[in-house]
């Protein structure tokens, strides 16, 4: 653990040149299953779960590139713990737009910031492309199975042991939407996840739905009519509402049918409009306030919870959505993205005057946060932790916890090094809200290798890494599981 007081000035190469991190955005060739990684350091003995995580892995197929780095055709990656050992797998997602990629030597199916080349006349008979399954955002348990997901509603469920893909998951219902977020809540006591669908038209509608923990079937809970859809990749949840967050990034619904544009393009920032929350009570379906703050843009929500006649609501903030063009992968591999976190920020709604007031929790850089989901989500809580920047403009070069009562922060960092999210697992009977470990696939640029790092949560120190003899390229999300065979029961996911 060390503790600094700030960001340090820029040190990063000259534009146009490749930085080290660059390697994180190179295709992956490689599958592999290894029974023992080379481990430094020893795991905890209550360690024997697994972790499986979901990313972009193939930039590009017959030397058509893709374009941003929410594109890439998903790779899947197992790290299982049992008997002082960490195993590994990794595999390509066998999706539709994976096969038929493949099979045509060509992008397939139009992504979140790439097009699959038509011509006008075709897209003239068919103006919404074929929605893509690439799904290489999060993992999550579904029903009883476990399966890969992104913003497109066709999550695909593969087997947690070997990686093989096996279908598209069975929704049995007959809710609409074209998008999704894939960070649905878990309400525990309720014994359901909600979610919502933005279905596209005129007028356009939020679908916010529940879906019982060991069934396929999704109960509207609620469909709001929408001129201008918001992107929106999380929503909040306290114990007696959802919150979606709606920022000013705004849909020109005609331009995705006609333009030709990449989905993303077709969003256009409109600073008139501010960030509405819309605050949506869970049993009644009821919208109760709509409050207004400030325009600004964020990823992620961190959590949210009920604090007499205020709603409390803390989310990693941008200024505006130039974060997203950053992220292309063009300005990615030459070092001119800037940084790609943002803020922890918490906004508090009074939900009898509707006003929204927000502050900065903290000075540092912080994205792909995490919680103690299962004890902390809809209540007070303590602590997050993310990536964020040692270095200026050095993407996420270091690993940062954060209290958010008081400020005060830990990091982990090593040379060279960029790590990804930090999976927080809980300690057996633990007492502590931070009483567990963090889990986090790291690029070595150096040896241009990763590995797993593993840190004590509480002190933000080194336990352990286990070598992986290839890089894995950047991922977004994933989840552990207390069982070395998750399959058996998904029940026990540690969102």
């Amino acid at each position: 653990m060390h503790t600094r007081p700030g960001i340090q000035p820029e040190a990063q190469p000259a534009a146009q040149t490749t930085p080290p991190y660059a390697i994180g955005f190179k295709t992956a060739t490689e599958e592999a299953t290894i029974d023992a990684l080379p481990l430094t350091g020893t795991l905890p003995e209550w360690l024997t779960g697994t972790l499986i995580r979901t990313g972009p892995a193939q930039f590009d197929i017959g030397g058509e590139p893709y374009r941003h780095w929410f594109d890439g055709l998903a790779m899947l990656s197992r790290f299982s713990f049992q008997a002082g050992r960490v195993s590994y797998v990794n595999r390509f997602l066998a999706s539709d737009s994976y096969q038929e990629a493949h099979e045509k030597g060509k992008i397939s199916r139009g992504e979140f910031g790439t097009t699959a080349r038509t011509s006008f006349w075709k897209r003239l008979r068919d103006p919404l492309p074929r929605p893509t399954d690439n799904a290489n955002v999060n993992i999550l348990p579904l029903g009883d199975r476990l399966v890969s997901t992104t913003e497109v509603p066709q999550p695909i469920v593969f087997n947690p042991d070997t990686l093989e893909t096996l279908d598209k998951f069975p929704f049995d219902d007959r809710i609409l939407g074209q998008t999704t977020t894939v960070h649905p809540h878990f309400d525990f006591d309720r014994q359901c996840l909600f979610n919502y669908l933005i279905a596209f038209g005129s007028p356009s509608k939020y679908n916010i739905y529940r879906m019982g923990f060991h069934n396929s079937r999704r109960e509207l809970v609620a469909s709001i009519p929408v001129k201008e859809p918001a992107y929106m990749h999380t929503f909040a949840m306290s114990d007696r509402y959802i919150i979606l967050t709606e920022f000013p990034l705004r849909l020109n619904l005609l331009g995705l049918l006609t333009s030709g544009k990449p989905f993303i393009e077709n969003y256009r920032w409109k600073t008139d409009r501010g960030t509405h929350f819309t605050v949506v009570d869970k049993s009644t379906g009821e919208v109760v306030k709509t409050c207004e703050s400030e325009p600004f843009f964020a990823f992620h929500h961190v959590n949210a919870f009920e604090q007499d006649d205020e709603l409390l609501i803390d989310l990693i903030a941008y200024p505006d959505g130039k974060i997203i063009d950053d992220l292309y992968l063009e300005p990615l591999r030459t070092g001119r993205s800037g940084n790609a976190a943002g803020k922890l920020k918490r906004y508090r709604l009074n939900l009898n005057s509707g006003d929204a007031i927000g502050e900065t929790l903290s000075d540092e850089t912080i994205e792909l946060p995490r919680i103690h989901y299962r004890q902390a989500n809809a209540k007070p809580y303590q602590f997050v932790y993310g990536v964020g920047n040692q270095i200026l403009n050095n993407f996420n070069d270091q690993l940062v916890k954060i209290n958010v009562n008081t400020g005060e922060t830990a990091f982990w960092s090593d040379e060279n090094c960029y790590p990804g999210e930090p999976v927080f697992v809980s300690a057996p009977n633990a007492s502590a809200e931070d009483e567990g470990i963090l889990l986090s696939v790291v690029l070595d640029a150096d040896r241009k290798q990763s590995f797993l790092l593993m840190l004590d949560a509480q002190s933000m120190s080194e336990l352990a890494r286990a070598e992986v003899p290839h890089v894995i390229p950047f991922q977004f999300h994933g989840q552990y599981f207390p069982s070395i065979h998750p399959a058996i029961d998904l029940s026990q996911v540690h969102r």
